[in-house]
């Protein structure tokens, strides 16, 4: 398995003093997803949990919504001159039955770890891939005040951003505010793929009491990913898009961003959030 983190020689200035030192930082591999033997994605990740992340990335896509529709995920063998397996290369395995997607050159895409796949963003895409309705899952209501708080139990669970300060993360929490689960990646809709895989594979889908809290901004990406997985709360540090909005607005996500202590802004979905008036 390839590391979280790396070192390298780094020569640091500070206040006009110059020194030579190792320095900390995250690993960046890519990560061939295949279904059914066949190449369907290569993403840029920091190793570690990688099938969870095939697992949601398929989440995501539409392609599957449950863990028995995953049949096997194994890592395949890496394309090094001397055979050696890099880990880089993760096959999965529908169960019989499920549908195969048709694999075209669109589909076969590469996704960076800054902005993930591109091309997709269509509010229409999710509306007709979506396997779950948002407004069909469990009443949920969510304190103003819990939210508040989730920022700092997010950062104080990213064990590798304090050491590195290269990361982003994702984190389902109850509407009490339990940390469910936390993923770190280079990528912040890895992150989200991460966290939304293991769930698949340990058959919690859909998540429809669950909170998702991402470390940056909310991209289109990351709310598709959530209404994708059932999830009725998106919270963000950061800013969310136009589209992001659009698309939580549509699908009856509730979308908070800027959320910094007590401050925050509620772009959609007010009703599910106690605490407003």
């Amino acid at each position: 398995m390839g590391r979280v983190t790396e070192r390298r020689r780094v020569i640091r200035v500070r206040d006009g003093a110059v020194s030579a030192r190792p320095d900390t930082l995250v690993a960046e591999e890519p990560l061939e997803i295949r279904l059914n033997g066949r190449p369907l994605a290569v993403t840029m990740r920091t190793p570690g949990e990688d099938f969870a992340l095939a697992a949601g990335f398929l989440v995501s896509e539409g392609v599957v919504a449950a863990g028995d529709e995953v049949q096997r995920i194994a890592y395949c063998a890496g394309a090094t001159e001397d055979g050696t397996n890099t880990y880089n290369v993760v096959d999965v395995r529908l169960a019989p039955g499920v549908p195969v997607p048709d694999i075209t050159l669109e589909r076969n895409v590469y996704t960076t770890s800054s902005c993930g796949l591109c091309g997709k963003a269509s509010l229409d895409a999710v509306r007709t891939t979506a396997r779950f309705r948002l407004e069909d899952g469990p009443a949920v209501r969510v304190g103003t005040d819990v939210l508040a708080g989730l920022p700092d139990r997010l950062r104080a669970a990213q064990r590798v951003f304090e050491r590195t300060g290269g990361l982003h993360a994702a984190a389902l929490f109850s509407p009490e505010g339990e940390l469910l689960d936390v993923q770190e990646d280079v990528g912040r809709h890895n992150a989200v793929d991460k966290v939304v895989g293991r769930a698949l594979r340990e058959g919690l889908l859909p998540l429809g009491r669950a909170v998702l809290l991402v470390s940056g901004r909310a991209s289109f990406e990351l709310a598709q990913k959530a209404v994708m997985a059932g999830i009725p709360v998106l919270a963000a540090v950061s800013a969310p898009s136009s589209l992001a909005v659009d698309l939580a607005a549509e699908t009856g996500l509730t979308l908070v961003g800027f959320l910094r202590g007590n401050d925050m802004n509620v772009y959609a979905g007010a009703e599910r959030l106690a605490g407003l008036s």
